[in-house]
């Protein structure tokens, strides 16, 4: 028969709740621990980080801007009258010299209005010849008239004074001789007289003949302009070089000042760059620069900038100081390369893609012989095409890594591992 045995039940009760609590407890301590545990590190792959060194130098500092190649010489040829297309003899790309044709265009009623300009000319000039002559016999006739009236005067004049001595010595009338002292006032009267009309006639005559002449210039203006819109038909190149584009087609009707041509000169070519606004205000006249053409590079200085900006960008024209490469042309892409100021002895990195000119960045400076990166507030200065002035918070030798890390910004630390190891540029 079996003995009961209570305190044996007691103390099993007892060893679980022991072994309970002390298991309860561990778990807490472990809990804990783990806690206290700081999280690892991310990690980057060190073959994709692009890394550069503190370099202490003279920085160039420099303006870049995309644009295209612009010819200095460029001519747009307009219709000088409405007209209509007739025939397009030459087209993009060919070379062609001041009087070469480009096209013809024909319009009827301009040849109408030419010659009808044309007659009325002739006719207003003969009418000026005509009333020149008219003129001169009218003033001839004057002329003759006064001559007679001088003739008859001295005449008169000398018959006075015979008739005034012959009076005197008792041998004619003394009322004889005052007679034909009268006549002889009255001529020199008259002759006044006649001098004063024939010296308004010759003003008339000028006055007239000047009126007619002025028909006579407005009638070869109107001539001339209808023949040159005439002549204009022909629509020559203007100058020596190549044509550009021709955008009009044959048999198309065009209105006055409508475009037809484009001529440039292919051997006098400047590059014409767009420089973002809040770098153009270093951008100054005969600055050096550069020009890539992407099939060779060539120097040249600043000649114009633009007044006004246009969509972020203000227009910087260069002005090539050297030969153009083989197969350059108009209208081609170019990179423009403006030099600003040369900076003496400073410290410098490459440019970080978040990195803007007079701002204060985080960048993961490398250590521990390229296998980790720390971040640091690094204040950047005055920025380059490629490099930017460090004004704090690096050293010289220092690397850092100027690709983009914002991919870690969320992260919690400020520590990141690389694997592999970077490598200092």
């Amino acid at each position: 028969m079996d003995i009961a045995r209570p305190d044996q039940s007691r103390k099993r009760r007892i060893k679980r709740i022991i072994i309970g609590i002390v298991v309860v407890v561990v778990l807490g301590g472990v809990t804990w621990g783990f806690s206290r545990l700081k999280p690892a590190a991310p990690t980057m792959d060190g073959s994709i980080a692009w890394p550069s060194s503190v370099t202490r130098g003279n920085m160039m500092i420099e303006v870049r801007g995309l644009g295209t190649l612009v010819p200095e010489d460029i001519r747009w040829i307009p219709a000088q009258s409405s007209a209509r297309v007739n025939r397009i003899l030459l087209r993009s790309g060919a070379k062609v010299e001041p009087n070469t044709i480009i096209l013809e265009l024909m319009d009827p009623q301009l040849q109408n209005d030419a010659l009808a300009a044309e007659f009325q000319y002739k006719a207003a000039l003969a009418d000026y010849e005509n009333m020149k002559v008219q003129l001169a016999s009218q003033l001839m006739q004057l002329k003759q008239s006064e001559t007679g009236l001088e003739s008859q005067f001295l005449q008169d004049t000398l018959q006075a004074d015979v008739d005034r001595q012959l009076a005197e010595q008792g041998l004619k009338a003394k009322l004889l001789a005052q007679l034909s002292r009268l006549k002889a006032d009255q001529e020199e009267a008259q002759l006044k007289l006649d001098k004063q009309r024939l010296a308004i006639a010759e003003d008339a005559n000028k006055a007239q003949l000047a009126s007619q002449a002025a028909k006579v210039d407005q009638a070869r203006g109107l001539f001339n302009l209808k023949k040159s819109q005439l002549e204009a038909l022909h629509v020559r190149a203007g100058i020596s070089g190549n044509v550009q584009s021709v955008p009009v087609e044959q048999g198309q009707q065009v209105a006055q000042g409508t475009n037809l041509a484009r001529v440039a000169d292919p051997s006098r070519l400047k590059a014409t760059v767009q420089v973002p606004e809040t770098s153009a205000k270093d951008v100054q006249l005969l600055q050096k620069a550069t020009v890539d053409t992407r099939n060779g590079i060539v120097k040249g200085h600043v000649s114009r900038i633009d007044a006004a900006a246009v969509n972020g960008t203000v227009a910087v024209d260069i002005t090539l100081d050297g030969p153009l490469p083989t197969g350059a042309r108009p209208d081609q892409s170019v990179d423009g390369t403006i030099e600003i100021q040369n900076m003496v002895n400073v410290l410098y990195i490459g440019r970080p893609v978040h990195g803007e000119p007079n701002s204060t960045v985080g960048l993961f400076k490398v250590i521990n012989q390229g296998t980790e990166g720390i971040r640091v507030q690094v204040k950047l200065g005055r920025a380059s095409v490629n490099t930017i002035e460090v004004v704090g918070g690096l050293q010289e030798g220092d690397t850092v890594i100027l690709s983009d890390m914002s991919q870690f910004d969320t992260m919690q630390g400020e520590r990141i591992q690389f694997s592999p190891r970077v490598q200092g540029r």
